[in-house]
């Protein structure tokens, strides 16, 4: 007979002490760590524990039994269940505290490394609709909340438009506002959902893989374009005419959108960077500007979510960079090519290399869009082309500019930039933890010179983070 698991106990009275890691706050109950999700310093809570580790475990609260004075009222009607912008009980400020303490701890204690005094975080220009882009999932599975479950509550259909929940990859948790972009992409979605409810279109079962209505990408710009981008997947004679009838109704409805693109995706995954897309409307991309270049981006390009606070992050990374007019610059990771535009009037010549060949054609136009002849671009995995030939055959940069994704730079990339000792670093990091890890890496030839935090997502516990190298005899 297999044996009884034993009922994870209740904590009581316990006192919420500190913000933690992915959102999380933090107390303890003797001797053990509690991680508690949505709560904040100063309440005072029961807690069910839901995971039990040796040394830590993972509860959630069950009954408040005094609310913290810190505490603010979330914004979203979706807060607690949606698994983004888990700090929306947190006041903004409070949120800049612990992001700051954040880069500190994780660069101090992974890094291990002699660092200067940290400069304050850089708060977000906005900390609502600040976000370009937001992708949202069609499912026939919504997720129902456990008050839902309990009330025994019926919907006429289950799908439902939405975010992917934690957990639950094949389920959706329907979204009426989402304040995180202009309220026009609430307008936008919405009006995709009603269509598809009048019309008996049919959702996506991630399961099953069939269902015509599978994933929505919309962006805007700061050049008031808007991009939609609606995945299909065509199941049976007659989808391709109902998805281009659905692309009319939103064509007609949204004047505003200036880029209306679809594609049939037969893969069991949602990306679409190695699938053709077709415009239905349009262009196949919109622009950007900052300061006064112009960014071409189109579907497959990243771009940084947050463009007004962009503008800051790259504004401390050209500082950094010290230009005086006659460097080499290196761009590594370079997306579309907006750090090499941006800094390329101050440089006598800008490399930038980065993996999404789509990308690097988007960088090539935004040289020419702004009439930057100083600039070239190559597509490839970084580690594979950032070689020793590559620098003998184009130069030994002066200064190295990389922006990596949350990974971090590959071992072989880190000694290939030690070989090639440019004079300066700039580290652009959306991952405190692994940029520390590479800060270690550097430390045997660079010495850290200033850190800057910025933040680009409020209500999230993500913050970036640019560090400052100067190589040690400098």
């Amino acid at each position: 007979m297999s044996r009884k698991k034993k009922p994870l106990p209740i904590l009581e009275n316990v006192t919420i002490e500190a913000v933690a890691a992915e959102g999380k706050s933090l107390a303890h109950v003797n001797d053990m760590v509690v991680f508690v999700p949505f709560a904040v310093p100063g309440d005072v809570v029961d807690l069910q524990v839901r995971k039990k580790k040796h040394s830590y475990c993972e509860a959630e609260v069950i009954r408040f039994i005094k609310k913290s004075d810190v505490r603010t009222e979330p914004m979203c009607e979706h807060f607690g269940i949606c698994g983004g912008c888990k700090w929306q009980n947190l006041p903004y400020e409070e949120q800049l505290k612990a992001k700051q303490q954040q880069v500190f701890d994780q660069l101090t204690r992974i890094g291990k490394i002699e660092l200067p005094e940290f400069m304050p975080i850089m708060g977000s220009v906005h900390i609502k609709e600040y976000r370009n882009k937001l992708e949202f999932g069609c499912c026939n599975k919504r997720w129902l909340t456990r008050e839902q479950i309990a009330e025994g509550t019926q919907f006429d259909n289950m799908n439902g438009i939405g975010f992917h929940i934690t957990g639950a990859f094949d389920k959706i948790l329907p979204i009426e506002k989402c304040w995180l972009m202009d309220d026009l992409h609430n307008k936008i979605r919405n009006a995709i959902r009603d269509y598809a409810f009048s019309t008996g279109m049919t959702f996506f079962d991630l399961r099953q893989q069939h269902g015509l209505l599978r994933d929505i990408m919309i962006r805007n710009s700061n050049t008031g374009e808007w991009m939609v981008l609606i995945q299909f997947h065509y199941d049976e004679e007659g989808d391709e005419q109902r998805a281009k009838a659905l692309l009319q109704h939103i064509a007609d409805k949204f004047p505003e959108i200036t880029s209306l693109m679809y594609v049939d995706n037969q893969k069991c995954n949602d990306t679409f960077g190695d699938l053709d897309l077709s415009v239905f409307k349009g262009n196949d991309h919109i622009f950007e500007t900052m300061e006064d270049l112009r960014f071409k981006v189109g579907p497959k390009s990243f771009y940084q979510t947050n463009t007004e606070q962009a503008y800051h992050l790259y504004s401390v990374a050209r500082n950094f960079a010290k230009l005086t007019g006659d460097e080499l610059v290196y761009d590594l990771y370079t997306g579309t090519g907006t750090i090499a535009n941006f800094v390329a009037r101050q440089a006598r010549e800008v490399i930038g290399i980065e993996y999404v060949p789509e990308a690097i054609e988007d960088a090539k136009v935004n040289s020419e869009v702004n009439n930057i002849s100083n600039t070239k671009f190559y597509a490839g995995d970084m580690k594979d082309i950032l070689n020793d030939e590559f620098i003998q055959k184009h130069g030994r940069p002066d200064v190295i500019i990389t922006d990596p994704p949350r990974a971090g730079m590959h071992q072989d990339v880190i000694d290939t930039i030690l070989r090639a000792h440019p004079k300066r670093i700039v580290y652009v990091s959306c991952n405190p933890s692994t940029q520390a890890r590479d800060l270690q890496a550097l430390d045997v030839a660079y010495k850290v010179m200033a850190v800057q935090p910025v933040d680009m997502f409020p209500h999230t516990p993500h913050v970036e983070n640019v560090v400052l190298f100067l190589e040690n005899n400098a």
